[in-house]
């Protein structure tokens, strides 16, 4: 008895773009998801100001007035996202930053104003830097080696930077964001809380801060004085092993938290850094990043919106669990609009 031939396939057999045919099947498959909790709102507060002034290179940003600023606080737990990382903005500088640790100076003063208001219900961090309290722009003392060559002295930066966690943590900061650089942060600033009783105040760590061209907008968002450049504090961007070598000497030293930063530009670093931490790793999409998008957007290049969420999935697919970003607040709304819609 004969039996029909079995045709050929018309067509491959094997058909990924089943799984890809209309939205609620996209959704189901999706292997990487956002979500508001996982973002974290950097916001400027600027000393001697009565209404927030625009930044005219980051459209949409400003820099906030301490009433405006727990405003944009309650905005943050109304929206469920993670929590907001705070940069101070003084009025007078000099050249060891001697209003990062003033109780009265403008970030130790915002902080304790936005505890006041919102508590326990968002997480408060604080920018844990001189940059923007020093004369000369740098994140650290400077100190003459050699005539007419200064350099950031590392060690006597680390008694400024003890001076600072410890009034930003009596200001109530939940977490502190040492972002400077320095060889040996972590232990040193540890060391000084845990010897004050703030062994709760937890430590994000810049382990991985690259010296970038896209800080830019942030130098105007911050007022900064610098002159010069950070590369000889700053991760070289040619460099990756170099940047394990850094998360993994700030893991040792008790970081609770690791940063890569930029984000987009160094996704590989991200990455890497999610494969080896055992703590949460996170990535911040800094002032030039968002820049870009909105310059590109305003001339009808790319579609604002579809891009912001782009990015912002991207560096969560490359492993990072918290998210440093000013679209915080809009891509918050926008994920609560994708589900209930």
């Amino acid at each position: 008895m004969s039996s029909t031939p079995r045709p050929e396939p018309a067509g491959p057999v094997l058909r990924p773009r089943r799984l890809r045919q209309f939205p609620a099947v996209r959704r189901l498959v999706a292997e990487t998801r956002l979500h508001p909790a996982e973002l974290v709102l950097p916001v400027f507060v600027r000393e001697g100001i009565t209404v927030p002034q625009p930044i005219s290179a980051m459209p949409g940003v400003v820099q906030h007035t301490l009433d405006s600023l727990v405003e944009v606080a309650q905005e943050a737990v109304e929206a469920g996202i993670g929590g907001l990382m705070l940069f101070g903005v003084p009025e007078h500088k000099d050249g060891i930053g001697s209003g990062a640790d003033d109780p009265d100076g403008i970030l130790n003063v915002a902080l304790r104003r936005v505890v006041e208001a919102v508590g326990d219900r968002t997480v408060v961090m604080a920018d844990l830097c001189l940059d923007e309290f020093t004369d000369h722009g740098h994140c650290g003392v400077l100190t003459e080696r050699r005539p007419g060559h200064l350099v950031v002295d590392n060690d006597a930066t680390l008694e400024r930077y003890a001076a600072m966690g410890l009034a930003q943590a009596r200001a109530g900061a939940h977490v502190l964001g040492l972002s400077g650089m320095m060889d040996g942060q972590v232990a040193h600033v540890r060391a000084a809380l845990d010897a004050e009783g703030f062994t709760d105040t937890v430590i994000l760590a810049y382990a991985a801060k690259y010296t970038s061209g896209l800080y830019g907008p942030f130098r105007e968002a911050v007022q900064s004085s610098l002159q010069g450049d950070r590369a000889a504090y700053q991760q070289d961007p040619a460099n990756a092993t170099e940047s394990l070598r850094e998360l993994e000497l700030d893991i040792a030293e008790g970081a609770d938290m690791v940063m890569v930063k930029p984000a987009m530009p160094h996704l590989d670093i991200v990455a890497a850094a999610a494969a080896m931490s055992p703590v949460p790793v996170a990535a911040y999409q800094i002032s030039g990043e968002y820049s870009m998008i909105e310059a590109a957007a305003a001339n009808g290049w790319i579609e604002r919106e579809r891009a912001v969420m782009e990015s912002l999935l991207n560096i969560r697919r490359a492993g990072a669990q918290v998210i440093l970003t000013y679209y915080a607040l809009e891509a918050a709304a926008v994920l609560r609009r994708s589900v209930t819609g």
